[in-house]
């Protein structure tokens, strides 16, 4: 597998996945596959890997070529319209098995700087009562973005008919470059009043759909999804002991808590092992297990749109009741309290 040439580990990163399909998309378009990869610095066998990573500004610049070169206006618009949500690798897979359409937004925006750095995406409560996710790129040197901006709002559009269905439509779309010559092609590929020269890039919904479960929910593959993104985003060296340990109590735990024996058999050490691991941070097992269940109780209760019995079953707990009493040891406060709390802050 080819590697980036002469990569600059303080250049902002996206992982490779964001370009999946792009080869044979160019090839319909009878576009020149060597050219356009070339002059973006990219080989082609990189694109779609879930674990390589490729420099941001290359990405961008992968796109405005292919619309260059094929010409091709709208291209990143129409790249971003057929992209189907598990092309998105671990970042789109833990979306589609959220449990809850607004789980599934709220894990994008949680795990976007895992899949992509210098760029910015949140939920945030737009005008007329709607909902507005929105997302921009930050990195000041990456000035030709419309194509990343146009592909980018249709990837995400397709995450929220994965679960509305495909006639789905927001009711309104921004993007912060000026109007295309051919922009009545952005109202088909939304079915929605397009806003050029905003603030930011968005899709404008109402708010009642976050409740819709998701068809393809996967507590157990979602948690898998969120362990695998953040180790791969992570950057330095190999993980510690330590960090295994958690690693593999946390992807265990909707099956319920593990036991010492069963996280010794899933990293091939002792028992003993594992305990003086935790030793030397001043932890039990049993310490180790409470605090990785504190820790991510928080986390998913800021989640808004998880329910709490959901939230319960990822943290090991067969009823929501044995999760209270824990959190209400822990904490002071029942979860729903909590929550509340986060609410009025």
């Amino acid at each position: 597998m080819s590697e980036p040439m002469n990569f600059n580990p303080n250049s902002p990163i996206v992982l490779a996945c964001a370009a999946t399909g792009i080869v044979p998309f160019i090839e319909k378009l009878g576009g020149d596959i060597d050219r356009i990869f070339g002059n973006a610095g990219i080989a082609p066998d990189m694109a779609g890997s879930p674990t390589l990573k490729l420099r941001l500004a290359d990405y961008c610049r992968l796109f405005e070529e292919a619309s260059r070169r094929t010409q091709n206006d709208n291209f990143g618009l129409w790249f971003g319209n057929q992209f189907a949500p598990r092309d998105l690798g671990l970042w789109g897979y833990a979306a589609v098995s959220s449990p809850t359409l607004g789980a599934a937004l709220e894990n994008l925006v949680g795990l976007f700087g895992f899949h992509q750095e210098s760029s910015v995406m949140r939920l945030v409560p737009g005008s007329n009562g709607l909902i507005r996710l929105e997302y921009r790129i930050e990195a000041p040197e990456i000035l030709e973005r419309r194509q990343d901006a146009e592909l980018s709002l249709g990837m995400f559009l397709n995450v929220i008919r994965e679960c509305c269905g495909p006639h789905w439509s927001p009711e309104e779309v921004y993007f912060e470059h000026p109007r295309p010559q051919l922009w009545q092609e952005h109202e088909a590929a939304f079915d929605a009043p397009i806003y050029f020269s905003q603030p930011t890039n968005a899709l404008a919904f109402r708010p009642d759909i976050l409740e819709k479960p998701m068809p393809a929910r996967d507590l157990k593959l979602l948690v898998t999804m969120q362990t695998c993104l953040q180790a791969l985003g992570l950057h330095g060296g190999e993980q510690g002991m330590f960090d295994r340990i958690r690693t593999a109590i946390r992807v265990r735990l909707p099956n319920g808590a593990p036991t010492l024996d069963q996280i010794a058999a899933e990293l091939r050490i002792s028992a003993a092992s594992v305990q003086r691991s935790l030793a030397e941070q001043g932890l039990t097992y049993k310490d180790a297990i409470e605090t990785m269940r504190q820790n991510l109780a928080r986390m998913y209760l800021e989640q808004r749109q998880l329910p709490l019995t959901e939230v319960a079953l990822l943290l090991g707990y067969s009823e929501l009741s044995a999760f209270t009493r824990a959190f209400t040891r822990w904490t002071g406060a029942s979860p729903r309290a909590y929550r509340q709390s986060l609410v009025r802050h």
